[in-house]
């Protein structure tokens, strides 16, 4: 009688442990891909960041040009 308990105290306590690994193991997978999620992200903010800093530097570089261009036609009407 004694050793059926501990037998079936023995398979629960197994039953358990396994539960807690596989847990365990659907959390890490989980921590894991949210992980990669994150750093995809995160690297697609980046390329919007440089694509957004290249769109405002032509910008800027055609507004330089536009002022350049009244500059020198003020220049050469004498003002």
């Amino acid at each position: 009688m004694a050793t059926d308990i501990k037998q079936v105290l023995d398979s629960m306590e197994h039953a358990l442990k396994l539960q807690i690994q596989a847990n365990a193991e659907r959390r890490s997978a989980q921590a894991a891909r949210e992980e990669k999620e994150f750093k995809e992200k995160l690297m697609q903010a980046q390329a919007n960041k440089m694509e957004i800093e290249s769109m405002a530097s032509g910008v800027k570089g055609a507004q330089e040009a536009v002022r350049r261009d009244q500059f020198m036609a003020m220049m050469l009407a004498g003002f």
